[in-house]
């Protein structure tokens, strides 16, 4: 969601504004609604404690997305309101900072993002039900449909999971085989980083086969 360092700028610029719920996002927003959203959206970017997302690379120790819980810790240390802090993420959306993508979510959804994010971010304790009864959880457990939209589903479209990710190629289209798409989770190539650091083997060799299955690879 934008450069780590455009949050605290973006944070005072809001505070002195005096922007709160009378901003971009609606009060009514659904953080349960948000978490399931930002772990099919942006999890496989960002990492946040709350949602189980890690989206790093720490093989070459680098992150595509900031640390929302790095991001936000001064913010919570120094007291800034909750609003404050949901209006820094829904602008962050509406206005997204390269590589960030654009039209990423429509406006309640970016919405309930926004509202979960501000509730949960530097927050230890912080614990929100997912919508539908889903749960927390490192990344998707093994349920490969899960870990899809967890880890890949913001980067790529596959009709199953009912992803729409454009960053990387539309796996419906390019059809991988298990081969190809093992190698390619595990070690990454291109844009992609490797998942190799934060899933196992066997969670892989589960993406991997959902993939082929779905697609007809």
């Amino acid at each position: 969601m934008g450069a780590l360092r455009a949050f605290p700028i973006l944070l005072a610029a809001l505070a002195l504004a005096g922007c709160g719920t009378d901003g971009l996002t609606s009060a009514a927003a659904d953080p349960s609604e948000g978490k399931t959203l930002f772990k099919q959206t942006c999890g496989s970017c960002h990492t946040l404690r709350e949602a189980g997302t890690q989206g790093s690379n720490p093989v070459q120790n680098q992150s595509s997305g900031p640390n929302l819980d790095d991001a936000f810790a001064a913010s919570r240390l120094e007291g800034f309101d909750e609003s404050v802090i949901r209006e820094a993420v829904r602008d962050q959306i509406e206005f997204p900072v390269p590589p960030m993508p654009e039209d990423l979510l429509g406006d309640s959804a970016a919405d309930a993002v926004a509202a979960y994010v501000a509730l949960v971010a530097a927050d230890p304790n912080a614990k929100v039900a997912e919508a539908g009864g889903g749960g927390g959880g490192g990344g998707g457990g093994n349920d490969a449909k899960s870990l899809f939209t967890s880890n890949c589903g913001s980067c790529h479209a596959l009709a199953d999971a009912g992803t729409s990710g454009t960053v990387g190629p539309n796996l419906d289209q390019s059809k991988p085989t298990f081969e190809k798409a093992f190698a390619q989770i595990k070690n990454g190539g291109g844009a992609m980083p490797p998942f190799g650091g934060q899933l196992t083997d066997e969670q892989i060799r589960a993406l991997a086969r959902y993939i082929v299955r779905v697609t007809g690879g």
